[in-house]
């Protein structure tokens, strides 16, 4: 089996303003003011680095707000994907279709996102139903340990059967975490990243975009070998 690992805000989907929106929400609920998030980055982080990150900024860091602050952030994302507001990248749709009708390939997440909020992320935009299953960032801050929850599960799914790991991603973060498991990366500049930024990074290869499915499934047969770790690493 060879499976592919889809990173989700940037990747698969951009959500507009709705994550920040919930992010603010979220500090707002927890200080009662209203702040922006102007200047604060999100790209490549888990849910639970960008509150740590965003309680060092405006609660000096102080026990338990983290927590609190991704508790109100996914009660309020629900509330701020409203229609209209981002949009499913191109190709994306027509990519994952295609995947599902082909033997021997299996499409799954790995995401920097929590369950219930890149599952919420997924079902606003339809495509909840194209994935088989998925790796998240619950109770963890560090990406590759997230990387390696994905490459514990494709084995326990897999066994003996698993070829190929293959990571779809938009940062340095998706880069570094696929490196992490031995996967080359494919970075696509559909983020926050430029195509430059992210061949200094050194992924297997880098792209403006997402190409049309037979251009996408030709360049998978040109990946290079997934170099399995020797250990499997604890889930």
């Amino acid at each position: 089996m060879k499976v592919l690992l889809w990173d989700i805000d940037g990747t698969l989907l951009r959500t507009g303003t709705a994550g920040n929106a919930a992010w603010c929400d979220a500090v707002a609920a927890e200080s009662g003011r209203e702040v922006s998030l102007d200047g604060f980055t999100t790209a490549g982080f888990t849910d639970l680095d960008i509150a740590h990150r965003l309680a060092a900024e405006h609660f000096s860091a102080s026990p338990g707000v983290a927590e609190r602050l991704l508790v109100c952030y996914l009660e309020r994302l629900p509330g701020r994907l409203v229609p209209g507001c981002g949009r499913v990248l191109p190709n994306v749709r027509e990519i994952l279709g295609t995947a599902g009708g082909r033997p021997g390939l299996e499409c799954a997440l790995l995401t920097g996102n929590v369950e219930r909020g890149g599952r919420a992320k997924l079902a606003h935009f339809g495509l909840a139903d194209l994935f088989a299953w998925g790796a998240f960032a619950d109770g963890t801050r560090d990406r590759d340990e997230v990387a390696r929850r994905a490459l514990w599960e494709a084995r326990s799914r897999h066994r003996d059967g698993l070829e190929a790991l293959l990571v779809i991603g938009d940062t340095p973060r998706d880069v570094a975490c696929a490196r992490a498991i031995g996967a080359p990366c494919l970075a696509v500049a559909t983020g926050d990243f430029s195509r430059a930024e992210l061949a200094a990074t050194d992924p297997w290869r880098t792209l403006e975009s997402l190409p049309t499915p037979p251009a996408f499934f030709a360049a998978l047969e040109r990946a290079p070998a997934w170099k399995a770790p020797a250990q499997l690493p604890a889930s």
